[in-house]
């Protein structure tokens, strides 16, 4: 079984039942996979074949399920990338990825022009039309001299003959690049098992039905959204309200208006939709459930929003390695708030010491994993692969802790453990104690060098007004943290640097320190 031929299925059980709703368009479970059929046909016209990279350069729309479906089911390789990466950002993927074809905005089309001498590789760009009147002015499709570039519209709108190719459950599906703290990103190989293993086992998990309605508002081209909001509801037939983008306002109009049951999103999302002042609780009276990855989960936050809307919060884990989820709060047993909850069906949570060995309940070690959603590895880098996986065990590089019901918590990343004098200090417990102030917004902490203790603890806030202080804030962590976790300074900013998917980003923190010093 694989992804595509889920689909497939769905489309024979639910033939007239709604996919996805989009703006104002909407399409059944027959019509999405009649396209998909089409496009992966047009695929194999242009000369692309099995095994050949294909790159999505898109936001949330029914082009990006369309074009991965459409060329999963063809056999090529899909490598999707935020359409707001830099050009030498996009230039290194699509060229380090051996990318033949691109699919891409109408918008993008100068970009891509720009850096086309550099991917001789690539053959065709396939262009969706945006309806942005700056788009009009390109006249980029079947045109002299853009003969490379075809329009989406006509990939999908006429029939042609579509020859299914043997597909292999090891056969790469996917290619993710992960955004690297240091260095080049690198590929993870997601085979067929992998992505359609992870999508089955997280819609058992979450009780996933064709009745639900799920709102994917997560970038798509990001693993949490890829399986959690998109795959997961595909294989279970439930229907997708997509919205382009994130909006608080439209994120409670959309719950409201579909009468939405679950809502994805990262911290920083149910964040924004807390602080937002004329929200209203009640539009989310349909949601049964609310789904939280990405990131750690302050325990403030998740109370107070739980409290708001009256929904309870899963929070749950996963990387891209992964496909991505390893573990959720079940549904079945008691929620426990600031834990990433148990390992999902048919997969397996360890932590681990130094050595490789198992910890004892309680401590913290690295969290490691195995399972049918571990990637075959990273693209053309032996070596990078064979660091993370080990004697069949993923090591994800996050801290971790196991409590004696089996609930796994979340400590922080390997990499960004401080050290104090000799004393450990995880960024996420004084980030905790931030969060609980009612005059923080939001927070982040980290590591300096500092000559006379090894490291010192930094924080960052953004608070509510501006009535707040550093002292206060010492003060305020004095009170309730030891001494060698308190911050040695705090400095304040409007907002905190995020990546695409609201994740903040203490990399670029780290990065402006640099800078300063």
């Amino acid at each position: 079984m694989n992804a595509s031929l889920a689909l497939e299925q769905t489309a024979i059980e639910y033939a007239e039942k709604t996919a996805y709703t989009f703006l104002e368009t909407s399409a059944t479970y027959g019509e999405l996979n009649e396209s998909v059929t089409r496009f992966a046909a047009s695929l194999q016209s242009l000369g692309l074949q099995k095994g050949d990279h294909i790159a999505l350069l898109l936001g949330n729309s029914p082009h990006f399920i369309v074009a991965l479906y459409g060329a999963m089911r063809a056999g090529i390789t899909v490598i999707p990338v935020n359409p707001v990466y830099t050009p030498n950002e996009i230039t290194y993927i699509l060229k380090n990825g051996d990318v033949k074809a691109v699919v891409l905005l109408d918008l993008l089309v100068p970009l891509a022009e720009s850096i086309q001498e550099h991917l001789p590789l690539l053959a065709h760009y396939i262009v969706c039309e945006s309806g942005d009147e700056r788009a009009a002015s390109y006249h980029p499709i079947e045109e002299t001299p853009h003969t490379k570039m075809k329009a989406f519209s006509k990939m999908v709108g006429f029939p042609q003959p579509f020859t299914a190719p043997d597909l292999h459950e090891e056969d790469t599906a996917v290619i993710l690049y992960t955004s690297g703290t240091t260095g080049k990103p690198k590929g993870a190989m997601l085979t067929h098992k992998n992505i359609f293993s992870n999508a089955r086992d997280i819609a058992d998990y979450l009780a996933i039905s064709s009745t639900d309605r799920m709102i994917t508002v997560l970038p798509m081209f990001h693993v949490f959204c890829l399986t959690v909001a998109l795959n997961a509801p595909i294989v279970r037939g439930a229907e997708m309200v997509i919205l382009p983008a994130f909006s608080p306002k439209e994120v409670f109009k959309a719950a409201k208006e579909k009468k939405a049951t679950i809502f994805a999103g990262v911290p920083t999302m149910y964040n924004f939709l807390l602080q937002l002042p004329e929200s209203d609780p009640a539009d989310f009276s349909t949601v049964r459930l609310c789904i939280s990855g990405g990131a750690s989960m302050p325990v403030s936050l998740l109370e107070q929003f739980e409290k708001k809307c009256n929904v309870q919060i899963s929070e749950g884990y996963g990387l891209s390695e992964a496909s991505p989820v390893t573990a959720f709060n079940p549904l079945d047993k008691p929620r426990k708030a600031g834990s990433i909850g148990c390992s999902i069906s048919n997969v397996e949570n360890r932590i681990v010491d130094e050595a490789g060995d198992a910890v004892q309940t309680g401590q913290v070690g690295e969290l490691i994993v195995r399972g049918p959603n571990v990637m075959k590895g990273y693209y053309k880098m032996p070596e990078e692969t064979a660091a993370a996986i080990r004697d069949g065990w993923l090591y994800t590089g996050d801290l971790a802790r196991q409590d004696e019901d089996g609930y796994f918590y979340i400590v922080d990343r390997k990499k960004d453990l401080i050290i104090v004098g000799g004393y450990n200090v995880y960024p996420r417990e004084v980030e905790e104690v931030l969060y609980e102030h009612d005059d923080i917004i939001e927070a982040a902490v980290l590591g300096a060098p500092d000559p006379d203790y090894g490291e010192a603890v930094l924080a960052f806030v953004v608070q509510k007004g501006e009535s707040l202080t550093k002292e206060d804030v010492l003060r305020y962590c004095k009170e309730r943290l030891v001494s060698y976790k308190v911050p040695a300074s705090v400095e304040f900013l409007k907002e905190l640097p995020k990546n695409t998917t609201g994740k903040i980003l203490r990399r670029s923190l780290k990065e402006q320190l640099l800078n300063n010093s």
